[in-house]
């Protein structure tokens, strides 16, 4: 008999960032404000967990209008056709006691691509409230050619303004689901 436990991804103690070099000389930090995922895991043990994501594109924001509305149209993200972008683990491996290997198909643009991340455990604590929690620091980088965000603009001395590697990073904490009993 399994012991399937769903864990949510509490959004008021969690992010999403992302970050991508600019004029080669600095680094634009971004994040997404509207997001919810679930790590699914055999009792406590999240080994071979399995980890949706879902991440509203919209909900983009790196503290620049005009560049977040930039980043929602055709050039980038085309919200508009492509609302969402998706995460679906195909492997959750225990690497040692704080480190997982997270192997998924990330779906952004219309584009679905086989992703490797990297998946910090930073334990688990009740929140005072009675409720366990479980954190993660979640890693790693994506080339945004391989989902079609193609667009850059060469530099006055003929370099690209906007790098191919975007990094990504997320913190997050879990809180068990409270399965509602039938009577």
């Amino acid at each position: 008999m399994s012991n399937l436990k769903t864990w949510a991804i509490d959004p008021m103690h969690s992010e999403i960032l992302f970050k991508i070099r600019h004029l080669v000389i600095s680094t634009v930090t971004g994040s997404f404000k509207k997001f919810e995922g679930k790590f699914v895991t055999e009792g406590d043990q999240f080994s071979n967990a399995k980890v949706t994501f879902k991440i509203d594109v919209k909900s983009v924001d790196t503290g620049q209008p005009a560049r977040d509305e930039h980043l929602r149209n055709e050039d980038f993200f085309e919200c508009e056709k492509y609302p969402d972008i998706d995460f679906e683990s195909t492997s959750f491996i225990k690497i040692d006691n704080e480190n997982y290997n997270i192997i998924g198909n990330l779906t952004m643009k219309g584009v679905t691509k086989s992703v490797e991340l990297n998946a910090e455990y930073g334990g688990s604590e009740d929140n005072g409230h009675g409720v366990l929690k479980h954190g993660f620091a979640i890693t790693g980088t994506v080339n945004r050619m391989d989902f079609g965000m193609t667009w850059n603009k060469l530099t006055d001395t003929g370099g690209l303004g906007l790098g191919e590697k975007i990094k990504l990073e997320a913190n997050i904490q879990l809180a068990e689901e409270v399965q509602e009993s039938v009577n």
